[in-house]
């Protein structure tokens, strides 16, 4: 178990302060009275003195090395391109700070052991952002898996489609024209970490394996391309350990300004549950008649960005809080798109490392 020292004040560093980490980050951690933002790290040095003087951070500098050894640090929140998260999870888990790390964990499965490995050695939390497994209602449909009321898993069939196409295919993504800075199209059509599957399939699989604490086995996969070679669609055939089946679909092209939409369905040999985010609906129809319908308000289906970084503040503090989005989870979502794109090169079924 990562050790749980009492602090009243949390000092937090950020790795890789792009567009994410300035529009949703580092406004959350300067709100928090119980923050101390002591260091950035970023290529770039005339946006290191944007961020230094919007968010008053007093250190700054252009690799996270030099800020993991000048800055002493509770916990350090990185949100760099997809292909750096493991190598900077793992330095600053080694100087004993807690980890927030953007989805994607890692991106292949040798460097997301080795991350959850050293946070056990550290006795430190990893936290991956997977904002839909934070909302309540995430966490009702895991008390309901959890409890047998659906029985054994028996069968998945998750999907997820987000207007993001723009951005995938190497342009720009509407509607964050008046950012500080916008997405860098570099990071989601890097070669090995770029993609529909490393870019947004991902968050689906954080929540699917919250929920079900469910175990790939192995995964036989179609992709669609963009013009420039980038996953934009996703269909896997997947099995699970213990016999589970399971059908998972992601979409890139749905048109801007329209909902996120992911719909989790899973069948039990006592019932199934359905989850979906983009009706607000929970629901659980079982065998013998018992069901159960959990309200949702109007909005509060939504992807929550804030939670997430809220909840890591608190494991930095100390505080008995639960950690929605940890390495284990991590690891799985790894291991599923990692599978995904061998299975899609190779054009056959392969069992995930």
């Amino acid at each position: 178990m990562p050790r749980t020292e009492r602090l009243s004040r949390a000092r937090i560093g950020i790795i890789g302060a792009g567009s994410w980490a300035v529009a949703n980050h580092l406004p959350v951690l300067k709100r928090r009275k119980d923050v101390e933002l002591v260091g950035v790290a970023r290529p770039g040095r005339e946006a290191l003195l944007r961020i230094q003087a919007a968010f008053g951070i007093p250190d700054a500098f252009e690799t996270h090395g030099e800020l993991l050894a000048a800055v002493p640090m509770d916990g350090v929140v990185i949100a760099s391109p997809h292909h750096l998260h493991a190598e900077q999870a793992i330095a600053a888990l080694e100087k004993g700070c807690h980890v927030m790390v953007e989805k994607p964990m890692a991106t292949n499965v040798a460097d997301a052991r080795r991350v959850a490995a050293t946070a056990r050695k550290q006795g430190r939390h990893v936290l991956v952002p997977y904002g839909w497994s934070f909302q309540p209602y995430f966490r009702a449909a895991r008390d309901m898996v959890q409890s047998g009321r659906i029985g054994r898993i028996r069968h998945v069939v998750a999907q997820m489609a987000t207007p993001i196409e723009d951005l995938m295919s190497g342009g720009e993504l509407q509607g964050t024209e008046k950012e500080m800075f916008r997405p860098e199209s570099a990071t989601w059509t890097h070669t090995g970490s770029g993609g529909y599957g490393w870019g947004q399939l991902v968050h689906m699989l954080g929540g699917l394996f919250y929920v079900s604490e469910l175990e790939p086995e192995s995964v036989y996969a179609l992709v669609g391309q963009s013009e420039i070679g980038t996953d934009i669609h996703n269909a896997l055939a997947m099995t699970f350990a213990g016999g589970v089946t399971g059908s998972l679909s992601g979409a890139a092209s749905v048109p801007p300004g329209s909902p996120f939409q992911v719909d989790i369905r899973l069948f039990g040999t006592e019932g199934m549950l359905l989850l979906d985010v983009e009706r607000e609906r929970l629901w659980l129809r079982r065998r013998d008649g018992r069901d159960e319908d959990v309200p949702i308000e109007p909005g509060q289906g939504a992807y929550t960005c804030t939670t997430p970084v809220e909840r890591f503040v608190d494991l930095c503090l100390g505080r008995d809080v639960e950690n929605c989005g940890d390495a284990s989870m991590g690891i799985r979502s790894v291991q599923v798109v990692e599978a995904m794109l061998r299975s899609a090169r190779s054009r056959s079924p392969v069992m995930v490392d």
